[in-house]
């Protein structure tokens, strides 16, 4: 947690050395307002054994204003703003989870459910930068976890495409980890063995790429990779300590 804190200071320091408008006009063009519809697909490697990927269908309708941001089941309500610094609101689902079916690792093991998450985050915008941290906390109490997520990012642009690369850390408590990577006793099979998962730390290297020229309007993609922390990759149900992740998303105006 503290090196959340750290980078979150950080970052505010430099950016309020760095710039002095709001948002920024780059990221002004990337998150315009109003009622919106769309469809996106989300593709994740998965770095449990015997488990290749996961395919996520992003059918929405969304809404976005100066103050609310609603697209299909992720939202985010600014209830406080000073300025630059945003104080906000946020929900959005947890596409995690596995049952015996998508795996041998998982044979005699109890099911870990899609979730979904709640919790507050503070933001600051300056000059097409952003840095942003936030907790979110298991509300259908299936984890009984939070993860904290700092993390930072920077809008370019070339023509009518925009760029945006990001850094992130996350931090994942203890009950987040056991529910989801740990193993207990009566769980255990041939491929196994009790597992208690521990509080960890992971490390995330993200890229977008948006732009509203295809079909009057806004297509992104965007590319994450990710680094585990060992209290996952010691876990028996995984292979892999990274993976990459994928989303692709087209929207249009009502």
């Amino acid at each position: 947690m503290k090196y959340l804190i750290m980078l979150f200071i950080l970052a505010f320091y430099s950016f309020t050395a760095i710039a002095q408008q709001n948002r920024g006009a780059q990221r002004e063009q990337i998150e315009p307002y109003g009622v919106l519809y769309g469809l996106g697909i989300g593709v994740s490697q998965e770095i449990y054994k015997g488990y290749d990927y996961r395919i996520i269908p992003l059918p929405t309708i969304g809404y976005r204003s100066e103050k609310l941001r609603i697209f299909g089941p992720f939202i985010s309500y600014d209830a406080l703003n000073f300025s630059d610094v945003k104080l906000s609101i946020k929900a959005a689902p947890r596409f995690q989870g596995f049952d015996e079916s998508d795996s041998y690792i998982f044979e005699n093991m109890n099911k870990r459910k899609v979730s979904m998450d709640a919790g507050l985050g503070l933001s600051i915008e300056k000059n097409n930068y952003k840095a942003d941290i936030s907790t979110m906390f298991d509300v259908l109490g299936n984890s009984k976890g939070y993860e904290s997520t700092a993390d930072l990012s920077r809008v370019f642009r070339y023509g009518p495409v925009f760029f945006e690369p990001k850094i992130s850390i996350s931090y994942l408590d203890n009950n987040h980890v056991n529910y989801y990577y740990g193993v207990n006793a009566d769980e255990v099979n041939a491929f196994t063995f009790a597992y208690q998962g521990k509080s960890t730390i992971n490390t995330t290297l993200g890229f977008s790429i948006s732009t509203p020229i295809f079909f009057d309007g806004f297509s992104s993609m965007s590319i994450e990779y990710t680094q585990f922390g060992s209290s996952i990759t010691d876990s028996p149900l995984i292979e892999d300590d990274a993976n990459l992740s994928a989303r692709f998303l087209f929207s249009k105006f009502f």
